[in-house]
């Protein structure tokens, strides 16, 4: 059945892959936003439903919409939401929504604080290159995919499972909604602050998520992460509780696993426990090591996950999507090991309401360590659209215990630092969940 679908807030990384999914096969699709960034809004614009202008306008909502689907950006008091309140639409979050589409499929769900872009990519690249049909969902543009999204009748779908709120009306974690058959939990380390108060609101999200994994079903689980042990082994017994740690380094370009070389695109260690929590995703699912490792082995990593910017006789540049203070932490320990020769620059901007709030910074002590120079970037007009207050230099320097840590606040300052010859020499790691104010990363 063709359905009528709007998406208010429809700019948003899952909303807009949604949206372009269900275009694609032939449902009647609309959408709105205030403000939608690229490459959303060329994508959008491609297939004839991006906005026509930007804004709110409670017009666009008729009686004739089968579902509003409404993302996170919009507030309870959108226009657009009061009207499909009004008219009793059946009004869904985006997570609901592609339950909704998956219920009848076997779910496999890859959660947890880090790394749940890259292992979800690494099983989705497997699952292709063996001819598998499946559906998808995840937090990054992958090489060889259309979109973000494909919600079809294929028997099987891959969730990336983000733990932020679903919606202004829908007020739990996504990963609430999954309802997994086999889920990755990569480990637990607080984020969302604006959401999640304490450390203990964050870590009973998991608990609850544990409990949502159907009977019979199987956890993957990282084991050396102490606080994810903990919850796991008060999560229900009617799972299987399936422990994994990282595989072990044979070169730069090789793993060794039961005695056998295989090679590998990968780099970071952090990048080799995604691959063993993958393999047994895959093993669960039918695939044998031999396989799995012939397929992944020229998987080269997902858009801002450790992307390789540059690749010079002289210096590597690497681009990631770590932010939280965990992320950030085990993305540099891991590049300064592999590469232990060369010396690295981090480079990490601020630039998450958890990461620019002044409560929440001490948590980033001694995430920078393993550099060999540091450098915190954030963008004060950033502060301005948060509504949230300057922050002072050496409360950020004391917060990140790294000596000498530069802080800057100009994107042109910091263009002239990397682009200047006293880091000429040393690897560079950029690290944003935002873009370093539009900064050219030509370096």
């Amino acid at each position: 059945m063709k359905l009528r679908v709007h998406f208010i807030a429809i700019g948003g990384a899952a909303m807009h892959n949604i949206a372009l999914d269900l275009h694609a096969q032939g449902h009647l699709v609309t959408g709105s936003d205030d403000e939608i960034y690229e490459p959303s809004l060329s994508r959008l614009t491609k297939v004839g439903i991006a906005p026509k202008k930007f804004g709110w306008d409670e017009a666009n909502i008729t009686q004739d919409i089968d579902i509003v689907v409404l993302g996170m950006h919009a507030r309870e008091d959108n226009p657009e939401l009061v009207k499909a309140r009004e008219l009793g639409l059946t009004i869904m979050s985006y997570p609901a929504f592609v339950y909704e589409r998956s219920k009848d499929k076997q779910r496999i769900v890859i959660a947890g604080s880090h790394g749940k872009t890259t292992t979800t990519a690494m099983i989705l690249h497997v699952l292709k290159k063996l001819g598998v049909s499946f559906d998808y969902l995840v937090g990054a543009q992958l090489e060889g995919f259309d979109r973000m999204v494909k919600l079809t009748d294929a028997p099987l779908i891959i969730i990336e499972g983000d733990e932020y709120l679903s919606s202004p009306l829908d007020r739990v974690p996504k990963i609430h909604h999954y309802k997994p058959h086999i889920s990755v939990t990569t480990g637990i380390a607080w984020d969302h602050i604006n959401v999640f108060p304490t450390f203990e609101v964050y870590k009973e999200q998991f608990s609850i998520y544990f409990d949502m994994i159907e009977s019979g079903g199987t956890l993957i689980y990282y084991t050396d992460d102490a606080v994810l042990n903990e919850i796991v082994l008060k999560a229900k017994d009617d799972i299987i509780k399936l422990p994994y740690t990282g595989l072990v380094k044979n070169d730069e370009m090789s793993v060794v696993f039961e005695n056998e070389i295989y090679p590998v695109s990968i780099i970071g260690n952090h990048n080799l426990q995604n691959l063993n929590a993958a393999r047994l995703v895959c093993l669960t699912l039918g695939i044998n090591t031999r396989r799995f490792f012939k397929a992944i082995a020229d998987f080269s990593g997902a858009n801002k996950r450790l992307q390789k910017l540059n690749d010079s006789k002289d210096r590597l540049v690497f681009l990631d999507f770590a932010h939280a203070p965990s992320k950030v932490k085990a993305t540099t320990t891991s590049v300064k090991e592999w590469y232990g020769n060369k010396k690295l620059l981090a480079v990490l901007e601020l630039h998450t309401f958890s990461s620019l709030n002044k409560a929440f910074l001490p948590q980033y002590l001694n995430s920078l360590t393993a550099a060999d120079q540091a450098v915190v970037f954030y963008n004060k007009h950033t502060l301005e659209m948060k509504q949230m207050p300057d922050l002072d230099v050496s409360y950020i320097q004391e917060c990140f215990g790294y000596p000498g840590l530069i802080v800057l606040t100009d994107k042109e300052e910091l263009s002239n630092l990397l682009k200047g010859d006293d880091y000429k020499e040393y690897n560079i790691l950029l690290m944003t969940s935002g873009n370093f104010d539009k900064m050219s990363l030509d370096i």
